[in-house]
C-alpha cells in the first residue's frame, strides 16, 4: 500500500465487480445475518452493512431507494431490513455487524477467513459462546471470570429481553451437557 493511506480495499478486483461482489455479501448477510467469507471481503463488506443498517434506521423514502439500489433481492429483503431489522437496532447507536476471524476455509491458498454475523441476532456467536461459559462454570461451581461477566453485559445491553433470554439460553446449554 505504497502511496498513503486507502479509502477501502480494492480486493484485486475492478470497481464494477467489487461493487457487485459487496452487494452480494451484504444481501446475503440481511438475509441469512450471518455469512463465512475471507477477512478482507467480511470487514469491506462490514462497512457497507453498517452504513445500510444505519439508512434503514431512518425509515424514510430515501433510506428505502439506497436500499433497494444495494440489495439484489429488495422485494424479499426490505420488509426484513425495514422491519425486524430496524426494531432490533432501535436502540443501538451503532455497531450491529461484528467480524469474527475464523480458520482458513480453504487449506490450499490459507487466506484469512472471517465470519460476519449481525449483533443480537438469532445466530450471534458472542451470544451462545458466552451463555456456554456461564452455563460451564455454573455446573464446576466456579466464580466467573471479568471477562465473562464483561460478555454478560455486553450481549444482553441492547438485546429486547436480554437477562431473561440469556438465562433460557443458559438453561439449554446446561441441559446438553456441554
Amino acid at each position: 500500500m505504497a502511496g498513503g493511506h486507502m479509502k477501502y480495499r480494492q480486493l484485486s478486483r475492478d470497481s464494477a465487480h467489487r461493487q457487485a461482489l459487496l452487494r452480494n455479501l451484504v444481501t446475503a448477510l440481511i438475509k441469512d445475518e450471518s455469512i463465512h467469507t475471507t477477512w478482507p471481503k467480511a470487514k469491506e463488506a462490514q462497512r457497507m452493512a453498517e452504513k445500510l443498517i444505519t439508512q434503514a434506521k431512518r425509515n424514510d423514502e430515501i433510506a428505502r431507494r439506497k436500499a433497494q439500489s444495494i440489495l439484489y433481492t429488495p422485494h424479499e429483503l426490505l420488509p426484513k431490513l425495514f422491519g425486524e431489522i430496524r426494531e432490533r437496532y432501535a436502540e443501538r447507536p451503532s455497531g450491529y455487524t461484528r467480524v469474527l476471524r475464523t480458520e482458513p476455509k480453504s487449506r490450499y491458498d490459507q487466506a484469512p477467513s472471517a465470519i460476519l454475523e449481525l449483533v443480537d441476532g438469532p445466530r450471534d456467536m458472542r451470544f451462545a459462546m458466552t451463555a456456554a461459559a456461564v452455563a460451564r462454570d455454573r455446573a464446576l461451581g466456579k466464580r466467573h471470570t471479568d471477562l465473562t461477566i464483561k460478555n454478560i453485559a455486553k450481549v444482553t445491553r441492547y438485546r429486547k429481553d436480554g437477562r431473561e433470554k440469556f438465562e433460557e439460553m443458559v438453561e439449554k446449554i446446561k441441559d446438553l451437557g456441554l
